[in-house]
């Protein structure tokens, strides 16, 4: 009986000693690959790079109305487990806001560009919500908005942040609100249609891009699928739907050139491509193109000739953290050595032009951010404020 039962005994032993020594060697392996991680030597030419003084054109604020702000993130939302991680990502908590105000947010947006030795200025951008059928805010189908006039204000205080603003064309004044903005300085108009429920082809909003032209305001406008929000209407993100506006002599900046998604059973990115070439207005940001959920598109992007010309510096703030950005996810385009270096940057905005170079981002796609929305609007409408202020 007992060598029975040691028999029948035996293969259970067997298997946990083999997961024993697979745990010791898993853990081995581990320590040692921590070891020779440790011992690769920082790549220091990355690390005392002060190549800079470029605008990021692609930053985001929010808010829940505290102090006044007027901006509001709706009950869906909320709710979402994406809350607390934005929050965390903005590096503020629900109580601070409450108790500090939404300006907060913008406040340390400001410090952290103060702190960077690679980004001078940011376009804080404004973001509008949908607009229901008798031409009024619809605050339940709305998941974020953060008005102009919040956005302007806050970043009239501060030299190195610029006004974004955001303007649903189905507004009914808003043709007026278009002159409003750039007279508070605003360098462009920012777009979400996946959530802001714009179809970008409608030919009722031609007024509206006819208006931009005679601005001179560009439209940065969200180009794939939009998965930050609860919930999107994935249809409007399709890149043909920004020919509209590009026929009529829109300065468009198709934000991530469309590297999410599919629209009639091709990826978004495909199909804004050929239109570089009919559009010579097209431009588009190289924002959260390092991101997990985009890896290999900004190397993609770089290799298809001339189209490096047409391509701006922004980082989609505050979608720079870990786990969702981080330079070894990109270890088949840079070595260990750059990747450690980069990891070791403290600020976000200078780690992520770091990490842009070391995939091959030319210093020109940097700095025509500031030359494609000329940065001198930003200085006029901090002394336009200035003189509001003083009668």
């Amino acid at each position: 009986m007992r060598a029975s039962a040691l028999s029948k005994g035996r293969p259970a032993w067997i298997a946990r000693t083999i997961a024993r020594r697979l745990t010791a060697a898993l853990i081995g392996l581990v320590v040692a690959s921590l070891l020779v991680y440790v011992a690769i030597p920082v790549d220091e030419s990355i690390v005392s790079s002060t190549d800079g003084g470029f605008l990021d054109m692609h930053v985001h604020t929010a808010g829940v109305g505290a102090g006044g702000s007027g901006a509001f993130i709706n009950r869906e939302m909320r709710e979402s487990l994406r809350f607390p991680i934005y929050l965390g990502a903005f590096g503020v908590s629900e109580e601070e806001l409450h108790g500090e105000g939404d300006d907060v947010v913008i406040e340390k947006i400001s410090a952290h560009v103060a702190a960077s030795r690679r980004v001078d200025k940011a376009v804080v951008l404004a973001l509008d919500g949908v607009i229901d059928a008798e031409g009024k805010l619809d605050r339940e189908a709305t998941q974020l908005y953060v008005p102009n006039d919040f956005v302007a204000r806050e970043t009239r205080r501060y030299e190195n942040l610029c006004f974004g603003a955001s303007v649903n064309p189905y507004r009914p004044d808003s043709l007026r609100e278009l002159h409003d903005v750039k007279a508070q300085g605003a360098l462009l108009i920012k777009w979400i249609p996946n959530i802001m429920h714009i179809d970008p082809a409608d030919e009722a909003i031609t007024p509206f891009y006819r208006e931009l032209v005679a601005l001179d305001l560009p439209l940065l406008s969200h180009a794939g699928h939009e998965s930050s929000f609860a919930t999107a209407r994935n249809e409007y993100g399709d890149p043909r739907r920004l020919a509209l506006p590009l026929s009529l002599g829109v300065t468009v900046i198709a934000a991530h050139i469309g590297t999410t998604g599919t629209n009639e059973g091709e990826g978004n990115f495909e199909r804004i491509l050929p239109m570089f070439d009919r559009y010579p207005n097209l431009h588009a940001d190289i924002s959260s193109l390092t991101q997990v959920n985009r890896l290999g598109f900004l190397k993609q992007a770089l290799a298809v000739p001339g189209l490096d010309e047409r391509l701006v510096y922004g980082t989609d703030w505050p979608l720079q953290f870990f786990p969702l950005v981080s330079p070894h996810y990109h270890l088949d385009h840079i070595d260990l050595s750059a990747a450690k270096a980069i990891a070791a940057i403290d600020n976000r905005w200078d780690r992520d032009v770091a990490l842009k170079e070391a995939l091959g981002t030319p210093r020109h796609v940097f700095a025509k951010s500031a030359e494609l929305l000329d940065v001198s609007r930003c200085n006029a409408g901090k002394e336009a404020g200035e003189d509001a202020a003083s009668e």
